[in-house]
């Protein structure tokens, strides 16, 4: 597409003509970041803000902002959604919006998805600006859509992101990502993220965080632990083949060097327990001088990998410092 859809031959805004086009069904998936205060976070998942049901209130006018996206944006076709559905994801500091719409019919969602997050987010700031009138919304994009002529589409298809510049890593600093949108969502308990924590603590890594977050957003998360240079960035879960697992996409684009041999002795070592081990599509790499390693997401997987990484990691991080011997 090198063109203006809703401009016409001679430069006025314009509807698209959409009555030519297959009805299918379409699926938009669309993100936005709240970003507040550590206490504020706090406030909002304990419901101890003035304005209770924070969560709920943010959930029920993103569905409502989808609905009536139509009128809010001019040139926007009205859809008969099927479904619009909302997801909030917390870090230290911020609370991140999943939003996906769903409708079957001649042209996408993606403005309804996109709406939907928007919509959330400034309800969020609505809802907390007596405590926080400084918070911020921001990174509001398309994550993914499917349906119609151009079938699937994903950010990562057509905008690789760059191989990341070197960066001063901290010394004996590390982050946990966990892949879990029903642990994200509160309904299953983490097991985990603290057991890498753990085991890195062990080994006298400084742990920034245990960040738990949906499978939609991992991207988010690596991106934000990598500004963090840490040594090393371990994930867990997403690694398998459900349509929802997205760990070594979100991983990939992030790493100038790949390590296979380190993901190999992962699937190997696991292979010997359970046979399914060797369908996890993990990875290994470095990422501008921190080592990132996708763990599967099931604690026997965990324990494996932390095995294979008992013996290597430490030789690991000194060799990419500089240091370490290269036998």
């Amino acid at each position: 597409m090198t063109g203006l859809t809703h401009l016409d031959d001679d430069g006025r805004a314009r509807m698209v003509y959409v009555g030519d086009k297959a009805t299918t069904k379409r699926v938009a998936t669309a993100t936005a970041t709240f970003t507040t205060r550590p206490d504020v976070i706090a406030l909002v998942q304990a419901d101890g803000l003035p304005k209770a049901d924070v969560i709920a209130t943010a959930r029920i006018a993103g569905i409502a902002g989808a609905k009536r996206t139509s009128e809010l944006i001019p040139l926007c076709h009205q859809l008969a959604l099927s479904s619009v559905s909302l997801d909030f994801a917390f870090t230290a500091d911020s609370i991140v919006i999943t939003a996906t719409a769903k409708t079957t019919g001649q042209t996408g969602v993606e403005m309804e998805a996109l709406t939907a997050a928007s919509i959330a987010g400034l309800t969020l700031h609505d809802m907390v600006k007596a405590v926080d009138p400084a918070s911020v919304l921001g990174d509001i994009r398309l994550l993914e859509k499917s349906g119609g002529k151009r079938g699937n589409w994903t950010p990562e298809a057509v905008e690789p992101i760059e191989a990341p510049v070197a960066r001063t890593v901290r010394p004996r600093t590390a982050a946990v990502i966990v892949a879990s949108t029903a642990g994200a969502a509160g309904t299953r308990e983490d097991l985990t993220g603290p057991r890498i924590s753990a085991w890195l603590s062990e080994h006298d890594y400084a742990v920034d965080a245990v960040t738990v977050v949906s499978d939609a957003d991992v991207h988010l998360a690596i991106t934000a632990a990598l500004d963090a240079a840490p040594a090393v960035i371990i994930t867990t879960g997403g690694t398998g083949l459900s349509p929802s697992d997205r760990t070594p996409e979100a991983t990939q684009p992030h790493l100038d060097r790949e390590l296979p041999g380190i993901a190999e002795a992962i699937r190997t070592l696991g292979s010997t327990k359970t046979p399914t081990a060797a369908l996890s599509r993990g990875l290994a790499g470095v990422s501008g001088g921190t080592v990132v390693v996708n763990l599967p997401g099931s604690t026997g997987g965990v324990k494996d990998g932390l095995a294979v990484l008992d013996g290597l990691l430490d030789h690991l991080v000194a060799q990419i410092a500089g240091g370490g011997a290269h036998e």
